[in-house]
């Protein structure tokens, strides 16, 4: 699935316009709290200002409904920060594809950076507009999508503009090159054994990830929440765990399915109440009291599932063991990602909580990859075509 990048593209005096993740977190006075998305463009940025392009950079932010004017998802801070970190002048305009975008489109010079307003103040960015698709397409001479927490969707920035770009160059940035490699190619031709470790709350949210890896893997380990409904599925005692009633036969399918490669934990830390300081103990996984509920992985199972993953070559890591996020049950999870860190395997980290977690414990430096696409990887990890990365050049 190589598709040609953007070092691939000669861009001196062209224009290009690159389609990035700004969507990052910020305080209630718009403060950005998390720059990591604005970072992880910078190699690619860097490459087209480096080599004298004109960069016009597109992105979203948050949920708007369509309407500019809404400071709280301005992509202001955005390009402010983006200034600091290229240590040069970042221009922005006020609008996407209006006068003030058209104007300062016009006087970009070879070097220069602007950011466009948030694609979502356009109503038609996720309805496959023409119109706008036509009127971003008029500001570039190359397009380069380096956005993968978006690639999943069809959204005019994403695959009706590059469309309505013609023969064009359409590459990809040096981030979704990489999700590219890790999460399609590594999956494709895996060194073995392959074990996938698959957490998170429900069963629900994860069906068909899981089946599409019974077929790829040799070992699938579940964690989270949903372990519950398996164990449910096999007569356990979850006391008051989470539960997705109308998942249990479908577990109970799964299970039949993949016969012995889906491995369940085999005790559980559990508590009375949802906080740090509650009453705890670890059980046998299958035998939570009536008025306990389970929160992580005992440490049988983190043991277990470590000697696992150390004699893996291959690991897909989404969703944490546990409630991460609240000590002492985030030691499952910390003792999965430590085993990870520990590893010479090739070891993936499927983005959204994982992802979370793996920066939380400061070990995402040990990993192969940690992708920058929640709802992108699980999708690419169900075995999913992406038109934003089809549309793109072969290499």
């Amino acid at each position: 699935m190589a598709k040609r990048t953007i070092a691939q593209v000669d861009v001196k005096g062209q224009r290009v316009l690159m389609r990035v993740d700004f969507n990052v977190p910020q305080d209630d006075k718009g403060q950005i709290t998390d720059d990591r998305r604005i970072r992880m463009a910078l190699p690619s940025i860097k490459s087209v200002v480096d080599r004298g392009g004109k960069l016009i950079l597109m992105s979203h932010l948050g949920r708007p409904k369509g309407e500019a004017g809404d400071e709280k998802f301005t992509l202001k801070p955005a390009a402010a920060r983006l200034s600091e970190l290229l240590g040069k002048p970042v221009a922005f305009a006020s609008d996407t594809v209006g006068d003030d975008a058209k104007a300062k489109v016009a006087a970009l010079k070879d070097g220069d950076v602007l950011v466009l307003e948030n694609v979502r103040f356009q109503k038609g960015e996720q309805k496959g507009d023409t119109k706008f698709a036509e009127a971003l397409a008029a500001f570039g001479d190359v397009y380069c999508n380096d956005a993968f927490g978006t690639c999943h969707r069809n959204d005019v920035s994403m695959y009706y503009a590059p469309q309505a770009m013609g023969s064009k160059p359409k590459v990809s940035g040096f981030l979704v090159e990489k999700e590219i490699k890790y999460l399609s190619d590594a999956i494709a031709k895996p060194e073995r054994p392959f074990v996938a470790i698959i957490g998170g709350k429900k069963v629900s949210d994860k069906i068909n990830v899981i089946n599409n890896l019974i077929g790829i893997c040799d070992k699938i380990l579940i964690g989270g929440a949903m372990a519950y409904t398996f164990s449910k599925a096999q007569g356990g005692q979850i006391g008051k765990s989470f539960l997705e009633a109308d998942r249990v036969e479908l577990a109970k399918d799964l299970l039949a399915k993949a016969g012995d490669k889906i491995v369940l934990p085999v005790d559980t830390h559990c508590g009375d109440d949802f906080k740090g300081t509650c009453n705890k103990q670890v059980v046998d996984a299958g035998k939570i009291p009536d008025d306990y509920e389970g929160f992580d992985i005992g440490p049988k199972t983190a043991a277990l599932y470590a000697d696992i993953v150390k004699k893996a070559k291959t690991v897909i890591w989404n969703g944490p063991m546990g409630v991460f996020e609240m000590p002492p049950f985030d030691v499952g999870t910390k003792a999965v990602a430590q085993a990870l860190a520990d590893s010479d395997c090739v070891s993936i980290i499927g983005g959204g909580d994982s992802a979370a977690a793996i920066e939380q414990f400061g070990l995402a430096d040990k990993v192969s990859h940690v992708s920058t696409g929640g709802g992108a990887s699980l999708e690419m990890l169900e075995g999913k075509k992406f038109g934003a990365v089809e549309i793109l050049d072969e290499a």
